[in-house]
């Protein structure tokens, strides 16, 4: 049972939701004319005009037995071109493969089975993240990240796959680049002479009041809360490892997020990320 004052801290995190929430990101760009302008800001070198399809929290399986993952944003252009854009705040030092795996997934929304390899050629991928820290450590506010011929570093292996990077915390955000508006509305700085910033706030505001929203955003909170606390309850009555163990599986069945069900595990039980994730890994 989810007490009163759990329930005020819930709606307090509501109303506390910002731009680099994952949760009020994706909720954002369902509107399809903002993720629009989003990406046209983010990569305005493609010069994209138009968007046919855009998903929100889009789950995506892989091969048989292997895991499958979830995109914060997924979306395609008239050319055909494929964009997953994501939003991470906490820096899980593991920002290479964690693109590397979107690019794999991708591919899989592509390829039929007995399709040839042939007809990745045919498309562009694009793995846009949005970082609220600096992975590469350079102070860069843009890294792109592309495969490439040791030997021949100067001749890109055109292998269509691109995977770009936004550092938040970049000292660059000046200048005429438009996506350093969006940047520093991560970090709660509000350009007000930016149409696309205006919308995105007026947007936030008004999903913030939408009752529909705020219930399931608390009622998904709420059944985390449950099963941590029944997780937490076995461990005193089975032995802390077996009560890790079952809470993971109780989580595992609210929330398809990975990353999510490692940090509530080390929340509640004081774990390593490490030991989060072993304890994750023995319900498969």
């Amino acid at each position: 049972m989810v007490s009163k004052k759990k329930i005020q801290e819930l709606k307090k995190k509501w109303e506390s939701l910002t731009i680099s929430s994952d949760i009020m990101f994706g909720m954002v760009m369902e509107d399809k004319t903002l993720c629009l302008e989003l990406i046209r800001r983010a990569v305005p070198e493609l010069k994209v005009e138009s968007i046919q399809m855009v998903r929100h929290q889009l789950t995506v399986d892989g091969p048989l037995d292997a895991r499958g993952g979830r995109f914060d944003i997924f979306a395609k252009d008239k050319n055909g071109r494929l964009f997953v854009v994501e939003m991470q705040v906490v820096n899980e030092q593991n920002l290479p493969y964690r693109l590397r795996y979107y690019q794999d997934l991708m591919d899989y929304t592509i390829l039929n089975e007995g399709d040839p390899y042939s007809k990745l050629s045919r498309y562009e991928t694009y793995a846009i993240v949005f970082c609220d820290f600096d992975y590469y450590g350079y102070g860069d506010m843009r890294y792109d990240v592309e495969n490439r011929v040791v030997q021949h570093l100067d001749d890109p292996t055109r292998d269509h796959q691109h995977m770009i990077v936004f550092n938040a915390k970049s000292k660059e955000l000046h200048g005429n680049i438009k996506i350093k508006n969006f940047l520093k509305l991560m970090h709660g700085q509000v350009v007000t002479n930016d149409e696309f910033v205006e919308r995105l706030i007026k947007i936030m505001n008004k999903i913030k009041k939408d009752p529909e929203r705020r219930r399931n955003f608390m009622s998904y909170e709420m059944n985390l809360m449950d099963a941590r606390d029944e997780g937490e309850e076995k461990g005193l009555e089975k032995g802390l490892g077996q009560g890790i163990k079952g809470a993971a599986q109780l989580l595992k069945s609210y929330e398809p997020n990975r990353e999510k069900i490692v940090k509530a595990l080390m929340h509640k039980f004081n774990l390593t990320q490490t030991e989060a994730k072993h304890y994750l890994d023995s319900t498969d």
